[in-house]
């Protein structure tokens, strides 16, 4: 497969279009030819290659050159192209990017965005870029952009677009059709819903575009509409995507304190909110934050050391638990040897239990309603692994020591840690969550502590009273 690129120089071959492989991901040959048109200087040749890509490629791409080459394609590109890579670029490469640009120039590709995404750009600029770039934008643009930067991050404010539209009820299906047309370059570029309001500016329902392509132009809109979600404008925007998500929506409305339509989220808008939590949660499940491909060492480093600390403390704790049984451990080596397949096995389980509990908490799927519910149902699945492994480590164990109160001993220490690894799995995230913490930073590390003392502490204090 191979994408169409724009010719511009007559000297740009059919080879040239091979910019992704079937994957979807930019081919090593393709970005050779980035990298040596960038390093010859060959503007014509650049913007043949770049030109016909999606910015979500151009994106793509930034991450594979170095800052040099990034300043001369990104510098390299026309005003709409720029404007659409900017929000797709890493957290990282963006703020690079932007400190190389000319206010002039990024001023320009932002009048080429939504209101939503130009401000999600301009959040970036440290304040004295911010000011310069305002300054060169039209006034129009510039306020809408303020205006979503005065809403808290993370809320539909701030996610929303201002672009929106909006009908009278007393219109009808022709009136409407008719202002569209009229009016097209003052409405978002891509919307899939009309919004009617009352007089007062309030959404009081909605109209998907295929219902009002296929009605008469007679018909009044307040006898086509359907009643809509509406959205606030300081609601969070995990939220936001759990209606979205819950109801399939395509766009909604957002309101502000009184109710007035002041703008509309799409789907496109939330499909991203949903990948960043997502990924959220999995680094913070191994405790770390979003390092992107643009992230440099000492950064990586602060966002990872803290709870390798935090872990190393757990750790000690568990050697001072092994290290009240040292008798034991010298009477029996045997011990020694098995020790780390207990804690091994419990530690496994109770990742398998936080892993769910955690997304099951993130998807609104495990409420106080079923809490218990679940909780037991975790304790029955501890239960029954546990004996599972507890018998096929005890015959192991039999046959590797020849000692059956050895077997019967890690037998039922394996069975103890698995069910207080399912224990622990589903109850920490859900304490944790009461509480108003992340469950997905701090479950695991409390997780792991559990299970290595539990574990430890089961198997060697079983030997001392089985074996010794």
């Amino acid at each position: 497969m191979s994408d169409t690129i724009a010719t511009l120089d007559p000297d740009v071959t059919v080879q040239d279009n091979e910019a992704l492989d079937d994957d979807y991901v930019l081919t090593a040959g393709f970005v050779e030819k980035v990298v040596d048109a960038a390093d010859d200087g060959d503007g014509p040749r650049l913007r043949a290659l770049l030109d016909g890509l999606h910015p979500a490629d151009v994106a793509d791409l930034m991450g594979f050159l170095t800052s040099e080459h990034r300043t001369v394609v990104v510098l390299g590109l026309s005003p709409d192209l720029l404007g659409e890579t900017l929000p797709e670029l890493d957290d990282g490469i963006r703020e690079e990017v932007l400190e190389r640009l000319p206010a002039g120039a990024l001023a320009e590709a932002l009048q080429e965005l939504d209101s939503d995404d130009a401000a999600a750009v301009v959040e970036d600029l440290e304040d004295d870029q911010r000011e310069r770039v305002l300054s060169a934008m039209p006034l129009v643009d510039r306020a809408a952009i303020e205006n979503s930067l005065g809403y808290a991050e993370d809320t539909a404010g701030r996610l929303m677009q201002r672009e929106v539209m909006a009908a009278p009820q007393f219109w009808t299906v022709g009136d409407t059709i008719d202002h569209v047309r009229a009016q097209h370059e003052e409405l978002p570029e891509l919307f899939f819903d009309i919004y009617v309001v009352d007089p007062s500016n309030k959404p009081v329902g909605g109209i998907p575009i295929s219902w009002l392509l296929r009605a008469g132009r007679d018909i009044r809109l307040s006898d086509l509409m359907e009643p809509v979600n509406v959205i606030a404008v300081d609601q969070d925007q995990e939220e936001v995507a759990y209606i979205f998500e819950k109801y399939h929506l395509i766009s909604a409305p957002v309101v502000d304190a009184a109710g007035r339509l002041v703008g509309q989220i799409t789907v496109d808008d939330i499909v991203n909110i949903i990948q960043e939590e997502n990924r959220e949660d999995i680094l913070r499940l191994a405790g770390v934050s979003d390092e992107s491909r643009g992230a440099g060492v000492l950064g990586v480093v602060r966002s990872r050391i803290p709870w390798l600390i935090v872990n190393l403390g757990t750790a000690v704790f568990a050697s001072l638990v092994i290290g009240q049984f040292q008798t034991e451990i010298e009477t029996l080596v045997a011990l020694a040897v098995l020790m780390p397949v207990v804690a091994s096995i419990g530690g496994n389980a109770g990742t398998q239990a936080l892993t769910v509990a955690v997304r099951s908490l993130a998807a609104r799927e495990l409420t106080s309603a079923n809490a218990m519910r679940i909780l037991t149902r975790e304790i029955m699945v501890g239960l029954t692994n546990g004996v599972t492994i507890a018998v096929l480590m005890a015959a192991i164990a039999g046959v590797w020591f020849g000692l059956p109160k050895l077997s019967l001993t890690i037998g039922l220490a394996v069975l103890i840690n698995l069910v207080a690894a399912s224990l622990a799995g589903t109850l920490i995230p859900i304490i944790l969550d009461r509480l108003d913490r992340d469950p997905a930073v701090a479950s695991p590390v409390f997780v792991t502590w559990i299970t290595d003392t539990v574990g430890f502490f089961s198997f060697l204090g079983l030997a001392g009273l089985i074996l010794l």
